[in-house]
């Protein structure tokens, strides 16, 4: 993984802009259309887990096709098992400069292909999941939850805000810091958030009241993660997902909905984080446990 270019002077990550942010939306360049696109995504990355989760809640899996790439990533990047039967590439890599030759940042997934047009549209993660949510509402399945509902766009969108820079990417702060300063600022910012969430689940189902949005969609990936990799491998260790009663039992719920548990795999996790990150991780040794029962009820 080439971290240098985003560590900043005083050992912060930065995470990478995204490159490739065109929009799929009807009347434009990249209308939506059943067939059209291909999603490629990684069990192990959490950005990407979200956006199968949401293709399987809205039942968009004849709609939006998918590909899995293998959870060991190398220097080439992100290898497609058999090689890719839309496009034939071996490597995500390929497709990122057959879109832009002079592409030079890490090769990242989700990412959607454009069938039609030959050419990356979005890697746009946090764009990805609105997109199937909204521009491909005409397909979504007779009982699909509305994951953005108009009324709570402001809401969830703030909401969304503080998970991502307190939680969701706050354990990359954490893990890739190379500072006692930036990691401790990052790993409080994470059990800060995370406090602020089971207070907020302690009088509520889900995180905007009865119905599942995607600000829980973009919540669980992380709190998956969590025990299995982010509390020893990103030093994320103050306390366990396991040690926050409602958290947990949330994150159970959650779990037991076919969307979320048949994207979850815990091997590919693993094996990515501890075999992949070698700048953390150098023995590529992976470790055996935690024995967390996600059906416990």
């Amino acid at each position: 993984m080439k971290l240098g270019r985003e560590i900043s002077d005083a050992g912060r990550f930065v995470r990478q802009p995204n490159r490739f942010t065109a929009r799929i939306e009807a009347g434009g360049e990249h209308p939506p259309e059943p067939g059209r696109y291909q999603l490629y995504a990684s069990y192990a990355c959490p950005w990407a887990h979200r956006s199968l989760i949401v293709r399987e809640l809205l039942g968009l899996q004849d709609i939006v096709g998918v590909t899995i790439v293998d959870p060991i990533r190398d220097d080439k990047g992100w290898r497609i098992p058999g090689n890719d039967p839309v496009t034939g590439v071996e490597y995500l890599s390929e497709l990122y400069l057959a879109t832009d030759p002079g592409y030079q940042g890490r090769y990242t997934v989700p990412c959607v292909w454009d069938r039609t047009a030959k050419q990356l549209v979005t890697n746009d993660y946090p764009q990805i999941t609105l997109t199937l949510e909204t521009a491909f509402a005409p397909w979504h399945a007779q009982d699909a939850p509305d994951l953005y509902p108009a009324e709570l766009r402001d809401e969830i969108d703030a909401l969304n805000e503080v998970i991502f820079e307190g939680f969701n990417n706050g354990v990359y702060r954490a893990g890739f810091a190379t500072s006692q300063e930036a990691y401790d600022e990052a790993v409080t910012a994470v059990f800060d958030t995370l406090d602020l969430l089971e207070e907020r689940l302690a009088t509520r189902r889900y995180l905007h009241g009865d119905i599942l949005t995607e600000s829980d969609v973009r919540l669980y990936p992380t709190l998956a993660r969590f025990d299995a990799v982010y509390h020893s491998h990103f030093k994320c260790a103050i306390r366990r997902l396991v040690d926050y009663p409602v958290l947990w039992a949330y994150a159970r719920d959650l779990y037991a909905i076919p969307a979320f548990r048949d994207t979850t795999d815990f091997d590919h996790i693993k094996r990515h984080y501890f075999m992949t990150q070698t700048n953390i991780n150098p023995t590529r040794i992976v470790p055996r446990g935690p024995d967390l029962d996600w059906t416990a009820s």
